[in-house]
């Protein structure tokens, strides 16, 4: 799924194109009904003020008072170019001979209006922890997050204690901060938490400067694969040598999710 890198590699490559366009129409084509499409026909009439990203959701506030959710799930991809099938939504703008289309393989995205605030529409955003990359990121707020008896790595992809990290960069910022994912949360001293932070900030900006990672689906709706997949340290690379010890790296699931580190460099 893709996470933060991704999705501001998305945004940054839609902002010029969508800033100030006025959705003319928007059309379901094979979507399911449900709050993943939802009020669609809200953003009618409105123009796109911003393209502005909270975690994993982009948010696109329109000058009629709502807000275009989307959430890329696994395979999303919004382009200019009409997917031969598994699209989901067009949107056509009043001056532009470009829609858009919101294609989706797997169904798991998201592409709707709030009407009244994207806060109170999705508890998901409500509940979210601060942006790792602005300066709300703090070591107190960090610390004070972190306790809860639940696995470190565990809290990370819940998205209460930073926001937009996910299987990829937890795996690699645990590794850089030389924190056992399976650790209790609370377990983890303000040296330990400061060294992470220090980790989870780090591994996003390279990763955002590279253009996010792709390991088989992402690719923006231009066609742009992100590179940071040749820095990955352990993710994906269970029981192959550690970069630093050459020790077999662990794998075992954390949390349902595939967790891979090294019992030597990490404790």
């Amino acid at each position: 799924m893709p996470e933060l890198p991704e999705v501001e590699t998305v945004r940054a490559e839609l902002e010029p194109w969508l800033v100030n366009q006025t959705v003319q129409s928007a059309t379901l084509i094979d979507a399911p009904d449900g709050p993943k499409y939802a009020d669609l026909q809200l953003a009618v009439g409105g123009t796109i003020e911003a393209v502005a990203r909270r975690g994993k959701f982009l948010i696109l506030p329109l000058s009629n008072g709502h807000e275009l959710v989307i959430h890329l799930g696994m395979t999303g991809v919004v382009t200019a170019v009409q997917p031969e099938k598994h699209t989901r939504v067009r949107l056509t703008f009043k001056d532009s001979t470009s829609p858009l289309y919101f294609q989706d393989v797997r169904r798991f995205g998201r592409f709707c209006v709030a009407p009244h605030g994207v806060r109170d529409f999705l508890p998901t955003l409500h509940n979210m922890g601060p942006e790792p990359l602005s300066e709300a990121f703090t070591l107190e707020h960090f610390f004070s997050l972190l306790q809860c008896r639940v696995a470190i790595k565990t809290r990370l992809l819940s998205q209460r204690a930073v926001a937009g990290v996910g299987n990829i960069y937890a795996d690699e910022a645990l590794f850089i901060a030389g924190i056992c994912p399976t650790r209790v949360s609370n377990s983890i001293t303000r040296p330990q938490a400061e060294a992470l932070r220090c980790a989870v900030v780090a591994v996003l900006d390279k990763a955002v400067r590279s253009g996010g990672t792709t390991i088989r689906d992402f690719t923006t709706g231009s066609g742009r694969r992100g590179e940071y997949g040749t820095a990955l340290q352990v993710y994906g690379r269970g029981g192959e040598p550690c970069v630093h010890c050459e020790m077999e790296l662990q794998q075992a699931q954390v949390g349902r999710r595939t967790t891979v580190w090294c019992s030597k460099c990490q404790s």
